[in-house]
């Protein structure tokens, strides 16, 4: 309807009026619910994170609209539907689970359920929760439980694909041959690179997801601590 309304606002006379910046609006409105368009967006976003990550998506996953996401979901989704289990292309036998996560407070109580759910789930090796809302501390000391490794991303961070910013640096990991190299080139041993953990950048996999726009920054930091000693700055 408010795409219509905008069309016949944009004729006089059976003429269009429609310029070009006009047009890009009206084609932007949304006649569907925040709820439906939130979910969508952050699904889509996981997928591509995945994708990303090595794990292997269908293409359709990745393509599919928001209308037609609606038209399979509907306009209030049912979150059990949304859950992704992919296996990894390298290692088809390893599976990672993402599951979308109620509105309501999360307790102990919501993840033991969550784990009894997938210790009958062969084949699990990682999961990937995302949050309505914020857990407790005792919540977030039960995800220690879990028998493999638990991201937690609050959906707000997964609206946008930070990883399509123009100004996004492209991290990736180097293989032991690249970083041997590296490490001549500068004139550098492993002991000049260490952040915190004693890890490398170079040796860090790379999530370009986490944390969003943190990770950013403090990956920007870790690369130009290194090229600092060198004596040049990137």
């Amino acid at each position: 309807m408010e795409v219509k309304m905008a069309e016949e606002g944009c004729c006089e006379n059976g003429e269009s009026k429609v310029n070009e910046r006009t047009h890009c609006i009206w084609k932007t409105v949304d006649d569907g619910g925040v709820e439906s368009k939130r979910f969508y967006l952050a699904r889509t976003t996981a997928f591509e994170m995945l994708r990303d990550r090595g794990y292997e998506v269908n293409e359709a996953e990745l393509s599919l609209s928001l209308s037609e996401f609606r038209s399979v979901f509907g306009e209030k989704p049912d979150l059990e539907r949304l859950r992704i289990c992919v296996p990894l292309r390298s290692d088809p036998r390893k599976k990672i689970l993402v599951v979308f996560m109620e509105s309501e407070p999360i307790t102990v109580k919501t993840f033991r359920a969550i784990h009894s759910q997938v210790s009958n789930n062969v084949g699990v090796r990682a999961m990937i929760l995302i949050l309505q809302s914020k857990m407790n501390h005792f919540a977030q000391k039960e995800l220690t439980t879990f028998p493999f490794t638990v991201e937690t991303f609050p959906i707000g961070d997964l609206l946008v694909n930070i990883t399509k910013h123009i100004q996004q640096p492209k991290i990736e990991v180097l293989t032991k041959k690249e970083k041997e190299q590296l490490l001549k080139k500068h004139a550098l041993e492993d002991k000049h690179v260490c952040f915190n953990s004693g890890q490398s950048f170079i040796y860090c996999v790379s999530y370009p997801y986490f944390n969003g726009c943190f990770f950013l920054h403090f990956s920007f930091l870790i690369c130009r601590r290194v090229t600092a000693s060198s004596g040049t700055m990137d």
